[in-house]
């Protein structure tokens, strides 16, 4: 058990000013969220071997746990901090350094630099990391498995070491091994008829809106040119103003106004970038270019083209004396102090998107990082005893190769979500609870395909149940495509899941993670959810399904005043991914009726925008 923490931050310019420290604080919010009931040190020390081996033999001394470093492990003349850490240690963990720099290599080859030691003195374990938050952060989830063991097996706590191998052991032999609770082989006793209630899309919509909110919201920091697309976690003001200076609108003349119209002495002359150092004085002036600062006096810019040159020096390289031709006004041409940006002023609002113009106007004002709002951990899982990898180059007998994992992965990042292939699942109740189980650890959304809807192999909604004991928000919507599908949450080694278990069809995958996915993770973001929606007409007559249904459309822009016009793209069958292809819209058609079993050319409906417009159709 660890008890007592001691993070030495090893730094020159954090210990001259203790607000650089950036790995440090990242390292005290892992100990604290990993070990909150331990004692945490903090200490920053220059690059100096004597003083880093005084404090680490100090910790040491006082039955300090582990002592985390960060800082000194490069190459440079002051990187002493593995060989202060190796004049305490008296015995070394290679095996951890390894590890930090076999992970940290995927990530650059620069993490061949690092010289990090880990080592034991006594009963205390010493970890040298390297000096930047972004190592750290990824150096940290290598080692923290292995920490608290390592605490046990130094202190000789026999109990807590022995269920920790035993564990191994069994890791080892079926990793994330279960045994399902559900039962297929009385399949003559299966339901007849889904047990869940059909929900209204609104009702799901708002099921989806409600328990994503539930989600813990994160914070992190990255660099301006990593920002693109992220959404700003706080509100973001202006720390000076821009411009800086008084500054000229136009070539031409910075003038007293007051002088009204006549000669001028030329004093000087002012480009961009350059500061002027002469004041202005009645009757005098200085050439100016665009964005130059104005002199001292001056309150006005007289352009170019309301002046007349009077005199210039002999070799004509040199203006002396202009005539004004046109009075000016006060502050004619100039943009004055914090004319663009003033002080204080709203710059990016929380919930902002960052797009190229909030880059620009965040480089302009001196912003070099940004917070954002961490955007949940998303797996892709697909299930099905049919389904083969797309690498695979023969197709075996009744097989299929496996689309959907590709398809969604390819749909998130369009909308600017990152994902990971969790792979494919049997359709047997223990595989399908080991692939689960693999998977949730490693994200935040799982978004699983097939396996939801009425068969006797279609057992994603029980094994959710039975063996996650997962709660099931809806398990079947009124719509097509899609009506199996099912949202629902559990709880898992401590953190809640989010769990959207769609149809196996192509197009139904694809239209649900639109419509559901894609609208959790915007509100897990805290954006608005639902897609922009827009009135179109419909170039031809459409049939109804009994059920509202979500058609796949492509649009035409017959002119600036009309409502632009929506095609289906083809059969819309769920299984035919050729109708999703091209497509920009859903088309949000109404059920069925007797009376109105279809919809005739002309009618508006309303359509989410959900891909690209195609602006050669406009």
């Amino acid at each position: 058990m660890v008890k007592a923490v001691a993070i030495i931050t090893v730094s020159d310019s954090c210990f001259k000013d203790n607000s650089r420290d950036k790995s440090g604080p990242a390292l005290f919010d892992f100990i604290t969220e990993k070990f909150p009931e331990a004692n945490v040190h903090t200490i920053i020390v220059p690059d100096e071997k004597e003083i880093i081996e005084r404090e680490l033999k100090y910790f040491c001394d006082s039955n300090i746990d582990l002592i985390l470093t960060t800082g000194g492990t490069g190459l440079s003349p002051r990187d002493v901090t593995p060989e202060a850490t190796k004049a305490i240690i008296q015995r070394e963990v290679p095996a951890i350094p390894i590890a930090m720099t076999i992970e940290s290599l995927k990530k650059t080859p620069m993490a061949m630099l690092s010289r990090a030691v880990a080592g034991i003195k006594d009963r205390t374990l010493i970890i040298n990391f390297p000096g930047s938050k972004k190592a750290v952060t990824e150096c940290i989830e290598v080692v923290k498995v292995v920490i608290s063991h390592a605490i046990s097996v130094i202190n000789n706590e026999l109990g807590e070491v022995k269920t920790v191998h035993d564990k191994l052991q069994i890791d080892h032999i079926c990793p994330h091994k279960r045994n399902s609770h559900v039962d297929i082989s009385k399949v003559a006793l299966r339901p007849r008829e889904s047990p869940y209630p059909m929900m209204e899309m609104v009702d799901a919509f708002n099921v989806v809106d409600a328990v994503m909110l539930k989600w813990n919201e994160k914070i992190e920091v990255v660099s301006l040119e990593n920002s693109m697309g992220c959404v700003v976690a706080q509100d973001i003001i202006a720390k000076e103003p821009m411009p800086p200076f008084p500054a000229s609108v136009k070539d031409g003349y910075a003038c007293l106004s007051l002088d009204g119209v006549g000669t001028r002495t030329v004093r000087a002359a002012v480009a961009a970038g350059e500061t002027p150092y002469t004041p202005l004085g009645h009757g005098e002036c200085a050439r100016v270019n665009t964005g130059a600062p104005l002199p001292l006096g001056a309150d006005c810019v007289v352009q170019v083209e309301d002046t007349k040159l009077t005199q210039a020096s002999d070799d004509h390289k040199t203006e002396l004396e202009i005539e004004v031709l046109v009075a000016p006004q006060p502050h004619q041409d100039v943009r004055p102090i914090g004319f663009d940006i003033p002080v204080g002023s709203m710059l990016v609002n929380k919930g902002d998107v960052i797009g190229a113009a909030q880059m620009g106007i965040l480089a302009g004002a001196g912003y070099q990082n940004v917070p954002i709002i961490t955007y949940p951990k998303v797996g892709i899982m697909s299930t099905g005893n049919e389904l083969q990898e797309p690498s695979d180059s023969i197709l075996r007998p009744s097989h299929i190769r496996d689309s959907n994992r590709i398809m969604l992965k390819a749909l998130l990042k369009e909308h600017g979500y990152e994902s990971i292939d969790c792979g494919i699942a049997r359709d047997e109740p223990s595989a399908l609870a080991e692939a689960i189980a693999r998977a949730l650890p490693l994200t935040d959304i799982l978004v699983c395909t097939g396996g939801v809807s009425m068969g006797d192999r279609d057992l994603l909604k029980p094994v959710l149940i039975n063996d996650f004991g997962a709660t099931l928000h809806f398990g079947r919507v009124r719509m097509k495509p899609g009506k199996p599908s099912t949202f629902a949450t559990c709880e898992f080694q401590g953190k809640t899941k989010f769990i959207f278990a769609l149809p196996g069809n192509p197009v139904s995958a694809y239209v649900c993670c639109l419509l559901f996915v894609v609208r959790a993770l915007r509100v897990c973001t805290r954006r608005p959810g639902e897609f922009a929606r827009l009135g179109v007409r419909l170039a031809h007559d459409v049939s109804l399904d009994p059920r509202p249904e979500y058609a796949r459309a492509v649009l035409h822009f017959p002119s600036v005043d009309q409502l632009p016009v929506a095609t289906l793209l083809g059969n819309q069958c769920s299984s035919r991914l050729l109708s999703a292809c091209g497509a920009s819209v859903l088309l949000e058609l109404p059920g069925a009726s007797e009376r109105a079993p279809r919809l005739a050319a002309g009618v508006t409906v309303p359509a989410y925008v959900t891909g690209r417009i195609d602006l050669t159709r406009l």
